[in-house]
């Protein structure tokens, strides 16, 4: 009990020390690398994963939070995803649950941003290491299961064994990747609602629970992606 209880308070005190800001060199790397991930696109179909978990991920929180009773979430290998809950069909819990996708990424990204930006990226990567392992107990597949374990596994050790500054550094190029990885699964989105490939999609779905055409909840993703990603941007510039 006692080893238990020192090592808690070993993570408490890694995540509530504030840490130094990275030099301008580590901090424009980490912008230079999360932005090169996002824009190949061979490495942006890796990377994309990690966006999925935060879009399904936000999904199930506001269904929580909205009195959904969440009945599971599933990640798939090309990079999609289905979070299922249980409630009223319409209303403003399911609006609100099929808005948190796309938009999702994006304000993890911008309370990650305001978290290192501050001192506690250490602290924040602990967080994210926590919210994966309550994400694990939903997920119902084994590409999901794979999915949530390797990043949770890269985090802890990243958390657990590497120097601070390492550890800060990192927290900073994810930040920018998820506002930067949350802007372009927006775009994605629109260029298969053109091609007719994605009537299934959040924003089709929020049309017929709403009347509001696709293209408007669309365009209110990218609205707020984009000004996540500069307000979070701005915290982060050296």
């Amino acid at each position: 009990m006692g080893a238990v209880t020192d090592v808690l308070s070993d993570i408490w005190h890694r995540a509530t020390t504030v840490a130094p800001a990275p030099d301008a060199r580590v901090a424009f790397t980490a912008a230079a690398v999360a932005a090169l991930v996002v824009l190949v696109t061979p490495v942006w179909r890796v990377a994309r994963n990690v966006v999925t978990i935060a879009h399904e991920g936000s999904h199930g929180l506001v269904a929580v939070l909205c009195g959904r009773r969440l009945a599971g979430i599933r990640l798939h290998s090309d990079t999609s995803g289905l979070t299922v809950s249980k409630g009223r069909t319409r209303g403003f819990g399911m609006v609100a649950t099929g808005f948190a996708g796309y938009v999702g990424p994006g304000v993890l990204g911008l309370g990650a941003a305001w978290l290192t930006s501050r001192g506690y990226g250490v602290g924040m990567l602990w967080l994210v290491l926590v919210a994966l392992t309550l994400l694990l107990l939903q997920i119902r597949n084994w590409y999901g299961l794979w999915s949530v374990l390797v990043t949770g596994a890269l985090l802890f050790v990243v958390t657990w064994w590497l120097d601070v500054e390492w550890q800060v550094g990192i927290a900073w190029t994810l930040s920018w990747f998820l506002l930067l990885g949350a802007v372009r699964p927006v775009v994605e989105l629109q260029a298969d609602r053109s091609r007719g490939r994605a009537r299934s999609s959040d924003a089709d779905l929020l049309a017929r629970l709403t009347g509001l055409p696709g293209i408007c909840w669309v365009i209110l993703f990218g609205l707020i992606t984009v000004g996540c990603a500069v307000l979070g941007g701005r915290w982060l510039w050296p």
